[in-house]
């Protein structure tokens, strides 16, 4: 055996023109790295790189130059991949300031050493025998956009909503919070709130205090990454749970995560395998926040349905009862078919669906 890796790119297309604090997205490129050994290439392993524009460390003007040079490296090598050995070459291998790619790659392998069937975790959820409670996420707009979505989703079934903040009027944010408040108590649905760092210093108490008022579950990262003084202060006076998300962006060491989630305290983290390079720096982030009983859940980041499949496989790994952030494979007009199935507020496996990889065009 000898592993081989080629990529090829696919722009997905948003179904509407999705809005959050750091712009509005109508499209966005994904790459797919595909893994096999070179003497049975019909058996491969799949894995996608996706990085945020705006957010990953890795979203650079020559990342296909640098996803290209990777794979060459990587196919000079004469690699087998085993379980025991998945993490050295995530390790030693791969370019850790690429963490968009090392998920993909880590994705792809664990996906080989399973039979190249997208199966990338062989539990419960992989096997159609487990369903995954998710959160409905509402996208930034117009008022009346705003409520549209709410009212969709509150009638599919979703017991938690999700809401993006910070783009549109602070008051009009509000009162759509109290339009669902007028409507459902925290007792029958849970509000989420991602502020995507969009509050200033200045302004952050009095909004958390005014958002208190809507009985919140908690808010994602009120005020820009960075401010670790600032946030730690916020998490422990504040009025609403906070869950850190873009401030885990960049932290590979496992003792700086102890240190970083042991110096703020946040009372959840939000875990995107895509911005933090891949399952093993998830589990580590993890094994840190159970040690200093701060909960967690995990997000998709608008991959397609390829990283979503391996993120909810993850997922499954653990017993998480939280509704989980993997709803976003229905954005895309141009979405990977897969089994892959949402009902009820609810993500799992269909098996009268099947895999449709013909749109992908590899080179071999």
């Amino acid at each position: 055996m000898s592993l081989k890796a080629v990529f090829t790119k696919h722009t997905l297309d948003f179904k509407f023109e999705a809005g959050t604090s750091r712009g509005v997205l109508t499209h966005k490129d994904s790459y797919f790295v595909k893994i096999f050994d070179h003497e049975n290439p019909s058996v491969f392993g799949l894995g996608e790189c996706s990085p945020l524009k705006g957010l990953s460390i890795d979203d650079r003007p020559d990342f296909d130059l640098q996803l290209l040079s990777i794979c060459e490296n990587f196919n000079t090598l004469d690699l087998e991949v085993y379980p025991w050995n998945l993490n050295i070459i995530l390790d030693q291998v791969l370019d850790k300031t690429f963490p968009s790619i090392v998920f993909a790659f880590e994705t792809a392998m664990l996906d080989l050493m399973n039979g190249g069937k997208r199966v990338v975790f062989n539990n419960a959820f992989a096997k159609a025998d487990r369903k995954i409670n998710i959160n409905g996420l509402v996208w930034m707009g117009n008022k009346d956009f705003m409520l549209k979505q709410i009212d969709e989703k509150l009638a599919l079934g979703y017991d938690t909503i999700k809401m993006k903040v910070g783009a549109i009027d602070f008051k009009k944010e509000c009162e759509i919070l109290a339009y669902i408040r007028e409507r459902y108590d925290e007792n029958k649905i849970n509000l989420r709130v991602d502020a995507n760092g969009a509050f200033s210093i200045h302004e952050v108490f009095s909004k958390l205090q005014k958002l208190a008022e809507f009985k919140l579950h908690s808010i994602e990262q009120p005020i820009k990454q960075g401010s670790v003084d600032l946030m730690a202060e916020l998490c422990q006076n504040t009025p609403i749970p906070i869950a850190l998300d873009e401030e885990l962006i960049g932290i590979r060491e496992y003792t700086d995560k102890y240190k970083l989630l042991k110096k703020i305290m946040p009372q959840y983290i939000i875990l995107k395998p895509t911005l933090l390079g891949g399952f093993q720096q998830c589990r580590e982030w993890i094994e840190n926040a159970n040690r200093l009983k701060i909960g967690w859940w995990l997000t998709s980041a608008l991959e397609s349905n390829v990283g979503l499949n391996a993120i909810t496989q993850f997922t499954a790994e653990f017993n998480n009862g939280m509704p989980q952030g993997l709803g976003t494979g229905q954005l895309f007009y141009n979405n990977i078919p897969s089994p892959l199935e949402i009902s009820n507020g609810k993500i799992f496996h269909n098996t009268e669906n099947a895999w449709d990889l013909g749109i992908l065009e590899f080179l071999i």
